[in-house]
């Protein structure tokens, strides 16, 4: 017979991975909690913006004209549990309030609700990313609950994607790892991804704990290569360097690698800050605070950023914000995406709005997500339309139709032709040419 599948929790992670496991032929059933999301999702409609996303849910979601049915949605841990051989755990693990640490608030629950209807052998596989340590104890949580009692296995097979790619990064990994504690596990997850396997997608076979903190560790890698490369930024400012010009000879180092290294205002999301911070805040539970104390300075310096786009605008506008027109284009923390968790370009915006300025904000796909967040800013249809009357214009997410907008004609409506690229993907020359004032932090004046 072949696998049944349950996705657990259909935000970005799981209605994504949800509707990669139908396309790779599997028989899929996705769970939530709220109803309205499900309701969505049978109609085919994706809950964020992801390309690609809202096509495959169209070919697969049962009832639709001309799908395969191989995808449903309930809101029944028991239907699910009846449904499925292998139950994806993709919730939400978000920072808990007033602490840098994790709350499982959301994955014990899922854990709670599923597994007293696990009365059959049954694969548990984690993708949320969790501290290092929560497996073990999930594990013999389901053990007590489950009526199949040791037979409800659990498995740690943490996820990669990045948004703006995620269904590709699911279809076809860069890798795949997967924690287990028995062979029959690793059989099993061995066959939901034969197809990448068979494409040539590495597999890398570990223990719980080490699948665990893959995850945390490879944000952690990240996010200290994204504030290294700002850090030099800084250096730059005050010694007339050109950081662009830096990163793209370190680039050519190929130990060191070009990507994560175009410096900005930092980074932002649903996952590297508050993993960031789960993993020191875990570590320093474990008695190994020393060993990352580093990327509290990481942390530290990516929020800086954020500030210092912020004082750019400040003394571009002559000291004063109060009262300025300023428009910022982009509102969502990157590209090719609706969120606005922790948006760097949000948080920005926000701050220039409560010093006084008047900010108009333009995103291509986030305006809904961010006007939930900040109702006060005020939200255009267009970049002209924000750029209207400006007199500073802060590039700040760095969408393709940014890059490709016509200097000479954004000019035209603008109060003052400055502009700050807090991305550092402008063509400086091309807006120089254009009577433009460019500045970036990190980059030469003139």
């Amino acid at each position: 017979m072949p696998l049944k599948i349950s996705v657990i929790g259909l935000g970005y992670l799981g209605a994504t991975h949800a509707a990669a496991m139908a396309e790779l032929g599997f028989e899929v059933i996705g769970l939530d909690v709220v109803p309205s999301k499900v309701e969505d999702l049978s109609r085919g409609v994706s809950p964020v913006y992801e390309p690609g996303l809202e096509e495959i849910l169209q070919r697969h979601v049962a009832g639709l004209p001309g799908s395969t049915g191989r995808l449903s949605f309930t809101t029944s841990p028991q239907e699910v549990a009846a449904a499925a051989d292998v139950h994806f755990i993709c919730v939400n693990t978000p920072q808990r309030a007033g602490e840098y640490a994790c709350d499982m608030t959301y994955f014990d629950s899922a854990v709670e609700a599923l597994a007293p209807h696990l009365d059959r052998p049954a694969l548990v596989v984690g993708k949320s990313t969790v501290p290092v340590g929560s497996a073990a104890r999930l594990a013999r949580r389901i053990a007590e609950l489950a009526p199949a009692g040791e037979e409800a296995e659990l498995a740690w097979n943490p996820e990669f994607l990045q948004e703006g790619f995620a269904v590709r990064d699911t279809l076809h990994p860069d890798r795949i790892v997967i924690g287990v504690t028995s062979e029959r596990s690793e059989a099993l997850l061995r066959e939901v991804y034969a197809t990448p396997l068979a494409e040539g997608s590495p597999l890398v076979v570990t223990d719980l704990p080490t699948a665990e903190l893959v995850k945390t560790a490879a944000n952690a890698f990240l996010a200290t290569k994204i504030s290294f490369i700002n850090a030099m930024a800084e250096v730059c400012e005050v010694a007339d360097g050109d950081v662009v010009k830096l990163a793209e000879a370190l680039g050519h180092d190929e130990r060191i690698g070009r990507k994560f290294l175009r410096s900005g205002i930092g980074f932002g999301g649903g996952c590297l800050p508050k993993d960031l911070r789960a993993f020191f805040a875990r570590a320093g539970e474990l008695g190994a605070s020393e060993a990352l104390q580093f990327l509290r300075e990481v942390d530290s310096l990516n929020m800086r950023r954020r500030a210092s786009m912020v004082e750019l605008a400040r003394e571009a506008l002559g000291g004063s914000l109060l009262g300025r027109r300023i428009a910022v284009l982009g509102a969502a923390f990157k590209p090719e995406t609706d969120d606005v968790r922790d948006s760097p370009a949000l948080n920005i915006a926000g701050q220039l709005h409560l010093q006084g300025a008047e900010v108009s904000v333009y995103d291509p796909k986030a305006t809904e997500n961010a006007r939930a967040v900040f109702p006060t800013l005020r939200y255009t249809e267009s970049a002209v339309e924000a750029a209207r009357g400006a007199h500073v214009v802060l590039h700040l997410t760095e969408w393709r139709e940014f890059q490709e907008l016509d200097p000479a004609a954004l000019g035209e409506v603008v109060t003052h032709r400055h502009i700050l690229d807090g991305r550092n993907t402008l063509d400086s020359s091309l807006w120089r040419k254009a009577d433009w004032t460019y500045r970036a932090l990190g980059r030469p004046t003139a």
